[in-house]
Order: structure tokens, then C-alpha cells, then sequence
């Protein structure tokens, strides 16, 4: 439940966020990056067809033919994964973001009420041609494209900017500064809701996983890999973004930097709790935050 009194309880299940730094990349070299179903590599049973043709790039697209109400798609390495796939015949895109490997994936049908049964099971191998390759393109969670409103205005942020960390402090100082944290949205959201970046951008509205998924895609349209991470912020569960520098490698929860020092700062609290102490003081302690899963 919301608490518009404290605002550490700015949280819901679904998500929210922190950032970080970045990976250094030439400016020319930013580019959206767009899945494909190529159909060279496939698996299919019944009305299921997996596109595993892009794994070195980190992902996998699962299709569904059929009739169920509802589909879930469950992929597992070390750890377990589940989504909500659409039923409307189109693809979707998965990232594999547990590096090489062996992984499953299990689709299942809806059959009646709570019941499920498996519509198909395939484990497939996984070399991925760059370690961070998974986490610059689009998915379930920050879904983007190079027509997206939220890219055009990510280009805008960093027009004329070549220094990687001023990229990242702009798209911050932007989300912070102008996307509204929405009480009601928070207090009504179900299961298995998905952002609509640009909706957040036009809106300037949203809850914790709307700032999470616009923050991703924004940086991830610089060439800036980024996860978007799932777990608990105290005993709360929480979102953040963690981004990869070439000097330090993946750097979790930092955000911004005050020309001395990388500063510990979580989007939705700051834009939430600007000036209150007690917000700085959790949000600088990177032990309250414990992450379960990457995106």
C-alpha cells in the first residue's frame, strides 16, 4: 500500500528505480537496437513458437497462436524467470541476461482458472557475443523503438554532449524533475502491468515501474548498458538500474556524480522526497537494496 506521509513506502510491487553510470562508447556509435525473428533458429509445439535465431545477442521471441486466455513463459538458468505473454499472435521479446549457458524455456497454457499446462519445454545453449549485449535492447519490461517519442527526446538530452557521464546525469535530472509520481495509478495497478514509455513521457505521470522502464529505454537508446533490476529495498519490493562502466565494470544503485564522488540516489525517492533526510539517508545506504532480478 501507498503511504503519502512516508516517502520511502513510494513503492509498489510491480517496481521502481535507481541508475547509474554508463558504458563508454563512442557518440556515433548509439543505435536502437531492434529484435528480430529471423526464424533460423526455432522451436515450436502446438500453437507455441520460440524465435531462438538472436541468442548471442541476448534474447529470445515467443509467439502464441491459440486460444488461452492467458499464456506464461518461464525462462531459467540459475535463476527462474516469468512472464505474461500476449495472446494477440505476436511476438515478444526475452532477455537472457544470466550470460552463457544452458537455459530452459517453458511456455504454458491457461486451461481453466488457476490451472496450466505446458505447452512447450526446450533448453537451448546460450554463447553471447558481447556479455553486456542483453541489456541494450528493448523487452517486455522497457519496450522501445527508433520511432518512440522517449528516444527522440533521449537524443535530445544529450545533443551535443560527447562526455558518456553527462548523458547519464541529464536523462536523470530529467525524470527526476519532471515525472509525477501517480498515487491512484499506484493504488489500482494489477498484476502484471507493462509501462507504455511514451505514455509516461506525454503524461508525465507514472508509477515506480514507469520511471524504471523510461530511465532503460532513454539510456539504453545511447549505446549505455543498462539493467533494469528487480528486489527489495529494505523489505519493500523495489527496482533500480544499474549501468556498466569500462573502468568499474557494473556499478549498482549509483546515479549521479558531483564532480568529486558517485552519490547513491534513487530516482523515485528523490523526485518524491526532495529535501527530506530521512529519503538521503535510505537511498545512500547500498545495503537496502537487494536485487533478485535483471532485466
Amino acid at each position: 500500500m501507498m503511504n503519502k506521509k512516508n516517502p520511502l513506502r513510494l513503492l509498489t510491487a510491480t517496481a521502481v528505480l535507481t541508475c547509474s553510470l554508463l558504458f563508454a562508447f563512442p557518440a556515433a556509435a548509439a543505435e536502437i537496437r531492434t529484435p528480430a525473428a529471423d526464424g533460423t533458429v526455432t522451436f515450436k509445439s502446438g500453437n507455441v513458437l520460440v524465435d531462438a535465431s538472436h541468442t548471442s545477442d541476448g534474447y529470445v521471441m515467443v509467439k502464441y497462436t491459440g486460444n488461452a486466455p492467458r499464456i506464461k513463459v518461464r525462462i531459467r538458468k540459475d535463476t527462474e524467470y516469468t512472464y505474461d505473454l500476449n495472446t494477440s499472435g505476436n511476438f515478444e521479446t526475452f532477455p537472457l541476461t544470466e550470460g552463457n549457458g544452458d537455459y530452459t524455456i517453458l511456455v504454458y497454457e491457461n486451461v481453466g482458472g488457476s490451472m496450466y499446462s505446458t505447452a512447450l519445454s526446450q533448453t537451448f545453449s546460450v554463447s553471447l557475443s558481447d556479455p553486456n549485449i542483453p541489456f541494450l535492447y528493448p523487452n517486455q519490461f522497457c519496450n522501445f523503438s527508433s520511432d518512440s517519442a522517449a528516444v527522440g527526446k533521449s537524443n535530445e538530452l544529450v545533443a551535443g554532449s560527447t562526455d558518456t557521464l553527462q548523458k547519464v546525469s541529464n536523462i536523470y535530472n530529467f525524470a527526476v524533475g519532471n515525472i509525477t509520481y501517480d498515487y491512484d495509478k499506484a493504488a489500482t495497478v494489477q498484476s502484471g502491468y507493462l509501462p507504455v514509455i511514451d505514455s509516461t513521457l506525454s503524461t508525465k505521470t507514472g508509477i515506480c515501474f514507469d520511471y524504471a522502464a523510461l530511465m532503460t529505454a532513454m539510456l539504453r537508446a545511447q549505446s549505455i548498458p543498462t539493467k533494469l533490476v528487480i528486489g527489495y529495498a529494505g523489505s519493500t519490493y523495489h527496482a533500480w538500474i544499474s549501468v556498466y562502466t569500462e573502468e568499474q565494470g557494473w556499478v549498482d544503485n549509483i546515479i549521479r556524480f558531483d564532480g568529486n564522488t558517485w552519490k547513491y540516489m534513487d530516482p523515485t525517492f528523490a523526485a518524491s522526497g526532495r529535501g527530506n533526510q530521512a529519503v538521503s539517508d535510505f537511498i545512500t545506504n547500498p545495503a537496502n537494496y537487494q536485487a533478485r532480478f535483471s532485466y
